[in-house]
């Protein structure tokens, strides 16, 4: 098993939205959801530095994203906040994922920074303690601590594992950037889609409620998703998008796919993963 040090390089993965359901709404606000989540081999990649003072430096601002806002600082934080660590960590992001894809690229990297940082500074939470800490940050970070495709139910953290078939996906990435509070603050979405047991869900199961929203909205997401759907008719989106992808029996057959993909649409190839790259990691981290 390889050896996680200040010196590695900390991998955060992309996530698929297999299908996403609104169920309801809560009385403050938030919404209801049922999912089943898919981490995929594509990957943020983060990099971690002792500090002595206790401060927390990202090395790597995204632009016009203020540091004290980015939710790789606010994790770190949160984590020396919970467990009263006075150690510091200066932060690289090596940034992969598109942010407002739907990929939940800023919620995985809070994820390995708990998870990470939790391990070097030797904080000693355990993985239920560090997902509730991922809620704090926001409904898609428990997941990536979690580190299992699951089908996760109320607001993202309630989860029952499931076992996925290999598969190969094709993910594309209109040029549009789609804000998560647009797409559930409209008053047109669909918010009482009916709940499923998690035993009843099957590959191709489902839709994503915010779908609709978001290609009303901004139809480059509309356009993308028909061009993919003319080569694989169950497409759809992921999370609130604005990326949308389909599954593919090989690489082969969405590599072909993707020759043929117009200008203006960025597009990649993914396989879906077993489980999180550090999901079997750190279990003396959870039982010391």
């Amino acid at each position: 098993m390889k050896e996680w040090t200040w010196d590695a390089a900390w991998p955060a993965p992309a996530k698929l939205n297999l299908f996403l359901h609104v169920v309801g709404r809560r009385t403050d606000g938030y919404h209801l959801l049922q999912t089943v989540f898919r981490f995929i081999d594509r990957c943020d990649t983060l990099h971690f530095a002792p500090r002595a003072d206790g401060d927390i430096v990202l090395a790597t601002p995204i632009p016009g994203v203020p540091p004290e806002t980015d939710l790789t600082v606010r994790a770190a934080r949160l984590l020396q906040q919970a467990t009263g660590c006075r150690q510091g960590a200066t932060i690289r992001l090596d940034k992969r994922l598109p942010m407002g894809g739907g990929l939940g690229g800023g919620s995985s990297d809070a994820a390995t920074v708990l998870l990470a940082l939790n391990h070097l500074w030797g904080t000693g939470l355990d993985r239920p303690g560090l997902e509730r800490l991922g809620l704090a940050l926001g409904a898609d970070v428990p997941v990536f601590v979690h580190g299992r495709n699951t089908f996760a139910e109320g607001v993202g953290e309630a989860f029952t594992d499931v076992d996925l078939p290999p598969a190969s996906y094709l993910v594309l990435q209109p040029a549009v950037h789609v804000p998560t509070a647009a797409i559930f603050g409209a008053p047109e979405l669909k918010r009482d889609t009916a709940a499923m047991r998690p035993a009843d869900w099957r590959p191709g199961v489902g839709r994503n409620d915010l779908e609709a929203v978001a290609a009303a909205k901004f139809p480059a997401v509309a356009d993308t998703l028909a061009w993919l759907r003319r080569h694989a008719p169950d497409a759809m989106m992921t999370g609130s998008g604005a990326c949308v992808f389909a599954a593919f029996p090989s690489r082969t057959a969405a590599d072909a796919v993707l020759a043929g993909l117009p200008g203006g649409i960025a597009g990649w190839v993914a396989d879906g993963l077993a489980e999180h790259p550090l999901a079997k990691n750190f279990e003396k981290d959870w039982t010391s």
